[in-house]
């Protein structure tokens, strides 16, 4: 059975990307596997979580009706309700002209079970075919030390807007120019 790329629709699967992300946080995998896995680094409660989909719905890869992978759409409107990206969205402000239309991938990871087979990819270009019209940027920030994800977006096209530190930790503020 191929490898299906949709939005998240119901609980259900809210509740399933939770769980892949609780799995891939740095408390939950060893220094190694950061290092040649990549991590992520915000953890979302279910509240915050499913306003972010009703007004963005996050994109999802499924295989056998089970999540495999997700990449979390956010919305400009929730830059105060996590702690950890108001300094991001502090810098977008400053770096950006306010007329840019632009979404925030939140977050993106694929189940370790299924890496390297394209699955990260398809996410993006799911996103791409469903808000390009909609947006012009699609913008992320990657830890420096993140290196396999920083490889990762860049093979698909994103570019660095600026690095900055924030709280000990460096960043990559990058972004994906669709038009």
């Amino acid at each position: 059975m191929s490898i299906i790329y949709t939005v998240a629709t119901s609980d259900v699967e809210l509740q399933q990307i939770i769980m892949l992300q609780q799995h891939n946080l740095p408390v939950s995998i060893s220094q190694t596997e950061k290092e040649k896995e990549g991590f992520v680094t915000v953890q979302h409660d279910f509240t915050i979580l499913k306003k972010m989909n009703y007004r963005q719905p996050h994109v999802i890869a499924k295989k056998e009706n089970k999540l495999i992978g997700y990449a979390l759409c956010m919305h400009r409107d929730f830059k105060n309700d996590i702690d950890a990206l108001k300094p991001m969205f502090t810098v977008i402000d400053d770096q950006l002209p306010s007329n840019i239309s632009y979404i925030i991938m939140g977050q993106i990871c694929v189940d370790k079970a299924f890496r390297k087979q394209g699955v990260f990819r398809g996410l993006y270009t799911t996103i791409k075919n469903k808000l390009h019209k909609n947006y012009r940027l699609l913008i992320t920030e990657v830890a420096t030390s993140n290196i396999r994800s920083l490889q990762a977006h860049f093979a698909i096209g994103f570019k660095t807007l600026i690095q900055y530190e924030c709280n000990g930790i460096k960043w990559h503020l990058i972004y994906w120019d669709w038009t």
